[in-house]
């Protein structure tokens, strides 16, 4: 059977507001546009799923106008969904405001995603060639947490499970954080992130500490325009440079860049020709308006094709 990502984190609705900047404390601002769109985790679902990987949903989702169109995007995408819907709770939501320079601030308003149990999890077996994502919003939810923390732990150790713990890292307490260190084969998030968790504020020290906590695959520590930096078990960081883009929209470009490591990873690709496609993957994201802008297959390609690698 192929490949599949099993994807275990959070599929909410994105109301996304262009403003020229943020609003002093008590102000108020006209946006210049708005879109609403899926977003959170469905954002990395259709990252993979656009280069022609096969994507599961395991997810909570909720009944309600924004619980039907996160399934309707779902299944445009060809996402499979696991779970069945919460009765009597919608899917929730989350207020993004992107600025002039393209950096965007959230509101969150918890929903069905936030609702996800054991015995949700419990039909959720993951094949010889899967791979498990989830991330650290879902252990911000209680019962969420509860789930992950009795599911994850259950998986064989040939189960790869790919951990990106969000802007939130901080928050989580330190049974939830090391229960993600502990499991996760790959670890990948941006260098705030990356800090917060080891105190190092260089992304390369940040990676190699988080290489240090988590012991099995590698880590990616997400760097901006900069690319990323890769850290594969028993090796020194290694920088893999960016690609040079005008960026217009920062929203989901860690997503982007998450989705398509994943996907160039499960159709063989070794981790730094992946880290170099995903970094390529979310230049191309930054450079459209919208939180679930990864590119298709064959714009990558085309894309990666006119900026040939540099010898290593």
């Amino acid at each position: 059977m192929d490949a599949r990502l099993i994807y275990a984190g959070n599929a909410v609705v994105d109301i996304v507001l262009a403003v020229p900047a943020l609003p002093e404390r008590g102000g108020d601002v006209m946006a210049t546009a708005t879109e609403i769109t899926p977003g959170g985790g469905f954002n990395v679902m259709a990252a993979a799923a656009r280069q022609g990987l096969r994507v599961a949903y395991a997810g909570a989702h909720g009944t309600g106008p924004f619980g039907d169109r996160v399934r309707a995007a779902m299944r445009d995408e060809g996402i499979a969904i696991l779970c069945p819907a919460k009765p009597g709770v919608d899917t929730g939501f989350a207020v993004s405001a992107v600025d002039a320079g393209g950096e965007r601030t959230f509101l969150t308003s918890r929903g069905a995603e936030a609702a996800l149990t054991l015995a949700d999890l419990a039909a959720v077996r993951p094949g010889p060639r899967d791979v498990v994502a989830v991330s650290g919003y879902g252990m911000m939810h209680p019962s969420n947490r509860e789930a992950l923390s009795g599911w994850l732990p259950s998986l064989g150790d040939e189960v790869p499970v790919v951990v990106d713990p969000g802007p939130l890292v901080h928050l989580l307490g330190d049974d939830a954080r090391g229960l993600l260190l502990a499991r996760a084969d790959w670890w990948t998030c941006n260098a705030r992130e990356a800090a917060s968790v080891t105190g190092e504020d260089d992304p390369a020290a940040a990676a190699a500490a988080l290489a240090r906590l988590t012991g099995r695959r590698g880590v990616l520590v997400r760097t901006g325009r900069d690319g990323c930096v890769l850290v594969r078990r028993g090796e020194v960081p290694l920088h893999v440079p960016g690609f040079t883009v005008h960026a217009v929209d920062t929203n989901g470009a860690g997503d982007a860049h998450t989705g398509v490591f994943v996907a160039a990873l499960a159709a063989g690709a070794d981790p730094l020709e992946a880290a170099r496609v995903a970094n390529a993957g979310a230049a191309l994201a930054v450079a459209a308006r919208g939180p679930a802008t990864a590119p298709r297959a064959a714009d990558l390609a085309r894309f990666l094709a006119a900026r040939p690698a540099a010898p290593s």
